[in-house]
């Protein structure tokens, strides 16, 4: 069967397309920028990649006649203050382009919406359902709850929290309950509800066989890592301290810390068990959720992170229209040397950023990200989701991956930290040569004012960087 997957470099979309591949469909990946889109060449034959922007009407009509059936894993929650009217317009736009076509079966990924009062995140996600549903074809929604997994938005967050805290003073609505699914029972569900007329015209919530409040999530989370935490919950934090207080202590952007603590201060419980009695399903519980989780990170085969979807930054924009680093009107810092080992000149490259850090002044480099926070930007605490590859699209610490080729030798990256202006990182290796430049576009007086002020630290720390990456490692006597 021919399956559109959209959201085929998102956290789920990443994961459910191989398990589509395995079960012999053609799978058809629409992404609004083919450049973030890296899949594994095993699946290069069964495979096809369509540029298309949901809320680009005329971008849909490319969407081919003869597909079967269509998965919509997409959303908007922090590209914008109005995501509510974005979500609405791209599925109104999915509907009408989709009935244009042959397709059989829709499945969409939402959330449990089963309260009377709704947050502004869960009352758009119902929204976009009901979108759907009012298609020319059969349509099922599963409604999931925190999902649970490596990578996962909810895993990070809750990791953060537990691992960097060894008391937290917290909002009350911690004491909300919630009913947490691991990733590979919602790739399940995902996968098997396809074509299975018991699940046409339907919604089911999917969820786990837990039914915890966050508070008892972070203290179990605790205890799966041997940490002992004390949490005191306050009635005065209001939702806005709330938010304040899960960015500046977890990766998350602050535009997604809005949403998640206004959806939090509502229960999201199955209604049910239904599907997973339909499909045959036994969901794992919380605690093997997380276990499954550590082992890929400790395994490091974390096959997608919610940190590499431009959710995480807040940010909206097409690789290509980066990755030509401009000169005109542009202050540079380059820097070369004369590398003997290119294998591990390479290797030192590739591993910049995350436990790795910067291999010179991390402190200040730290301190960056610590005003970058203040400021209101992603700081360093996105990391990176493997610590030896690179793709394109993939965040590292405040940068975001525009280019990366090992065997060329060549990595850009493009800064995501609140700039008055705009900034890349690059490292070539040309013969015997390394070459380091960094380039920053002024915006106005100010920026200028900023690379000026700057300009000392940089002379400390990318002379210090582009020596440790030049050194060949220490012969071992």
């Amino acid at each position: 069967m021919k399956i559109l997957l959209t959201g085929a470099t998102g956290y789920i979309g990443k994961r459910l397309l191989p398990i589509l591949v395995e079960a012999g469909h053609e799978v058809i990946c629409c992404v609004r920028d083919p450049k973030r889109f890296n899949p594994p060449a095993s699946l290069h034959g069964n495979i096809s990649i369509l540029q298309l922007d949901l809320l680009d009407e005329a971008s849909l009509a490319h969407i081919p006649e003869d597909i079967d059936a269509a998965y919509y894993l997409v959303h908007s929650m922090s590209a914008s203050a109005d995501y509510q009217s974005l979500e609405e317009t791209s599925a109104i736009h999915f509907r009408q382009a989709l009935n244009r076509t042959r397709v059989q079966h829709v499945i969409y990924l939402s959330g449990i919406v089963n309260e009377s009062e709704l947050s502004k995140h869960l009352s758009s996600r119902k929204n976009v359902e009901i979108e759907l549903s009012k298609g020319d074809y059969s349509f099922t929604a599963l409604r999931a709850g925190i999902i649970i997994g490596s990578g996962s938005a909810s895993f990070e967050i809750i990791r953060d929290l537990v691992e960097k805290l060894p008391v937290m003073i917290t909002p009350k609505w911690l004491n909300t309950k919630c009913q947490p699914i691991g990733i590979s029972d919602v790739l399940g569900f995902l996968s098997k509800s396809l074509f299975n007329p018991k699940t046409y015209n339907q919604n089911f919530d999917i969820g786990g066989p837990d039914v915890l409040s966050y508070k008892s999530m972070l203290l179990e989370f605790g205890q799966a890592r041997n940490l002992k935490r004390t949490i005191i919950t306050v009635p005065v934090m209001t939702p806005k301290l709330s938010s304040y207080w899960l960015y500046f202590v977890t990766s998350t952007s602050y535009k997604l810390a809005i949403s998640l603590v206004n959806s939090m201060k509502i229960e999201v419980i199955c209604r049910d068990h239904q599907l997973a009695d339909i499909l045959g399903i036994k969901p794992i519980s919380y605690q093997e959720s997380l276990a499954k989780a550590f082992h890929k990170i400790e395994s490091n085969e974390i096959l997608s992170s919610w940190k590499d979807a431009y959710s995480s930054s807040g940010l909206s924009f097409n690789i290509s229209d980066f990755i030509q680093v401009p000169s005109y009107g542009c202050f540079k810092d380059v820097r070369t040397r004369t590398i003997k080992d290119r294998t591990a000149c390479i290797h030192k490259i590739w591993s910049l950023g995350g436990e790795t850090g910067w291999y010179y002044g991390d402190w200040l480099w730290s301190l960056r990200g610590f005003i970058d926070k203040l400021s209101g930007g992603v700081g360093l605490r996105r990391g990176r989701t493997n610590p030896s590859s690179i793709n394109v699209g993939d965040t590292i610490d405040f940068w975001r991956t525009l280019y990366a080729n090992k065997t060329e030798g060549r990595l850009l990256l493009f800064a995501e930290m609140k700039l008055p202006g705009e900034a890349w990182l690059e490292f070539k290796i040309v013969d015997d040569q390394l070459i380091q430049t960094a380039t920053f576009r002024p915006l106005g007086v100010l920026g200028r004012l900023y690379w000026y002020a700057v300009l000392p630290f940089h002379g400390f720390i990318f002379k210090g960087m582009i020596t440790q990456l030049t050194t060949p490692p220490a012969v071992q006597g």
